[in-house]
């Protein structure tokens, strides 16, 4: 089987097609990793380009990652069964006083295709929520979503417990959303601003594949 096949269903945001495909990728003895890494994240990665050089919308990239997440759903039960292990933990969530989460779920399925093992605490949630989930689970990543300018303060307060509880540096600390900027980000002491899930899931691999290097 031709996992570029895959690869172009998952581009083009056909769920159907890419729930078929990897089914048959599945009774055909493909390597799970290999249908993830060559059928589905490459797609995305294709379609992260596009989206930031403004050659397809939000509305593309919904499509694509809706067929990333059934592609996903048929997959993980095969991978957990091969006992691969995720490259690294995040939390995301939407903070507190913003209702809006597409974007947060297109960098959750993103991040899930790329390895990362994300526990998403939805929209609205509140500051210490975060630091809580964080220190339960022992996430290396904190992702703060936002897209309106009256709830971007509530990411600050996120990080400033962070802070205060003296383990901030124990996180990378990645924002994101329509009104963020870079120089908000440095102003509030986060790590990375990315202004799209694309990119997103590019510095949060990097990042992992980095660390689980330096402790090898």
């Amino acid at each position: 089987m031709d996992l570029n096949e895959l690869s172009l269903a998952v581009e083009k945001g056909s769920a159907k097609k890419t729930k078929e495909l990897v089914i048959r990728a599945l009774e055909a003895k493909i390597r799970p990793e290999l249908i993830l890494n060559e059928g589905m994240i490459k797609a995305m990665g294709t379609v992260g380009t596009k989206f930031q050089n403004n050659e397809i919308y939000v509305p593309e990239m919904l499509l694509t990652a809706r067929a990333m997440a059934v592609g996903l759903q048929i997959l993980e039960p095969a991978m957990a069964a091969t006992g691969a292990k995720p490259i690294g933990k995040c939390i995301i969530g939407t903070v507190r006083g913003d209702l809006h989460d597409i974007g947060k779920n297109l960098v959750k399925i993103m991040f899930k295709g790329a390895g990362i093992d994300v526990v998403d605490l939805g929209a609205d949630v509140p500051d210490t929520e975060f630091i809580e989930k964080a220190e339960e689970i022992g996430a290396d990543i904190v992702c703060l979503s936002a897209l309106l300018t009256t709830t971007m303060p509530a990411m600050a307060e996120v990080i400033r417990k962070f802070e205060k509880a003296g383990v901030k540096d124990k996180y990378v600390f990645m924002v994101g959303g329509a009104p963020v900027s870079n120089s908000f980000a440095k102003q509030i002491h986060a790590d990375f601003y990315t202004p799209d899930a694309g990119t997103a899931v590019r510095v949060a691999k990097a990042l992992l594949m980095d660390r689980a290097g330096q402790a090898s």
